[in-house]
């Protein structure tokens, strides 16, 4: 059973998944393991808050000094069903030691003085109103559904968003020092069943060197004229949201441009100047930033934050900034291929990818941060530049697309390539060692809760008696006395 979590915060990586999986662990660690990697849950309601107000709310668990409610579950519930689920009532057992995790961690984080910021909370609050405004298909249609204006449910939200923050923190306070040793790595792969080992595809070193389109002052005064047109509507008295959904080619556009509170290093330096020198109510002129041309204005100002909402106008590639951009990266190709130019030092010199250039071009696995990558994992056009190379060749030059969309062109550099192999330590070291750790960390997390869970009163609604995610928590004796 699982729900869709958030992967930039609890991803746990794939191999090691399939280490531990054929290594057949220990069923109250894996009972464990299973809810530890949704700590923090959406806690939003989109479909079912009308029927929520008719709940008569009752207890459905006491964990040490905290409580949790019915409601808590059918507000989590209803999150489940937004995101597309089927109905299942099973879930909300789930849900339920969800919460009972939760709670153990925020209260032990409590005693342990880690604290959580208001900003901390304020900015995790805002991404979850961004997602539900997008859920529900507007600010307007969103506070209809909830019954109440966005300010008040955040506010109701805070106390709850704080817990599971501080829940988070504590998680990542008990395994942060955890490292295994190339001794315990070795353990723990020949303790493996070496007759069910992962089978790896091809996987490659590769590395780029990316070439963005410059535009030329008079090439970007088309972009900048727009802005002042769209800047020049709410001048004249045009609703700043109105405009800013309609125009705005920013991610923040569906909510009126808004970004919410904000310290000054959030933003590039050029719109946190431009933020934090008006005062509130005020429109910006038009300014450039990395990203093209802005015109913000101040809601609100909090201590060292801010809320601001703004327009964004991309300054896109013309023809002729795409000719030149082929015409540099060519240049740079060819001094490579021809040996006068080494392939690390190009890109840490001339290579526009912040993410790779310090790295001498080399691209990095997200998934463990290794050297070796996936061919299947790689982008359609990397894959086709690649596919066709022998270790040590370059690829020509091609017209891609970076994280955020933008045209770029960039050539490929084969450093590398293994061939499909079950799995052994003397390829696969990286992984092992992720995979090793992660189970140490497990291990770890799941000895933390059977501490605790020893040493705090835990009780459970015998109405969720019989869900098997919630026996954990539960000793036979209490279990005996229920019935």
């Amino acid at each position: 059973m699982a729900t869709k979590l958030s992967q930039k915060e609890h991803v746990i990586p794939i191999i090691s998944d399939n280490f531990a999986q054929r290594k057949g662990r220990d069923s109250m660690i894996k009972k464990y393991i299973n809810l530890l990697g949704a700590i923090v849950i959406a806690v939003c309601c989109l479909q079912t808050v009308s029927a929520q107000s008719r709940l008569v709310d009752r207890v459905v668990a006491t964990v040490g000094s905290g409580i949790i409610l019915q409601s808590d579950i059918e507000m989590q519930y209803a999150q489940y069903l937004a995101q597309g689920e089927k109905p299942n009532d099973n879930m909300k057992c789930y849900l339920l030691q969800q919460l009972v995790t939760q709670k153990l961690l925020s209260q032990q984080a409590i005693i342990d003085s880690i604290e959580v910021s208001e900003s901390e909370v304020d900015d995790n609050l805002n991404r979850r109103m961004q997602m539900m405004v997008r859920q529900a298909g507007g600010k307007e249609r969103l506070e209809e559904f909830l019954n109440r204006s966005l300010l008040q449910y955040k506010e109701e939200m805070r106390p709850s968003i704080s817990e599971q923050l501080k829940a988070q923190k504590m998680q990542q306070n008990i395994v942060t020092t955890i490292n295994v040793t190339p001794q315990e790595v070795k353990s723990y792969f020949t303790g493996l069943n070496q007759d069910s080992l992962p089978y790896f595809n091809t996987e490659v070193e590769v590395g780029e060197i990316v070439i963005n389109p410059v535009l030329t002052k008079e090439e970007k005064e088309q972009f900048r004229q727009k802005a002042e047109g769209y800047r020049q509507q709410v001048i004249n008295g045009s609703d700043f949201g109105t405009v800013a959904r309609l125009y705005s080619e920013d991610g923040s556009a569906p909510y009126g441009g808004e970004l919410g509170f904000a310290t000054r290093d959030s933003y590039v330096k050029e719109f946190s100047a431009m933020a934090f020198k008006l005062k509130e109510g005020e429109v910006s002129p038009v300014f450039e930033t990395m990203y093209g041309f802005h015109f913000l204005q101040v809601l609100q100002r909090r201590g060292e934050e801010v809320n601001v909402r703004h327009v964004l106008i991309k300054s896109k590639p013309t023809n002729a900034s795409l000719q030149r951009a082929k015409a540099k990266i060519d240049s740079i190709y060819d001094k490579v291929e021809q040996g006068k130019l080494g392939f690390h030092l190009a890109a840490s010199t001339y290579s526009d990818n912040n993410e790779t250039k310090y790295t001498g071009g080399m691209l990095v696995n997200e998934e463990d941060r290794s050297a070796l990558i996936a061919m299947d994992k790689l982008d359609r056009e990397t894959f086709t530049a690649i596919d066709p190379l022998q270790v040590g060749q370059y690829s020509k030059s091609f017209l891609s697309k970076d994280r955020t969309g933008n045209q770029i062109y960039k050539f490929m550099y084969l450093k590398s390539r293994i061939a499909p192999h079950k799995a052994n330590l003397e390829q696969d070291f990286a992984k092992i060692q992720e995979a090793a750790k992660q189970d140490k960390v497990n291990r770890s997390l799941s000895e933390w809760f059977e501490a605790r869970k020893d040493n705090t009163f835990i009780d459970i609604n015998p109405d969720f008696l019989t869900c098997d995610e919630l026996k954990l928590w539960i000793t036979n004796e209490e279990s005996l006395a229920k019935k």
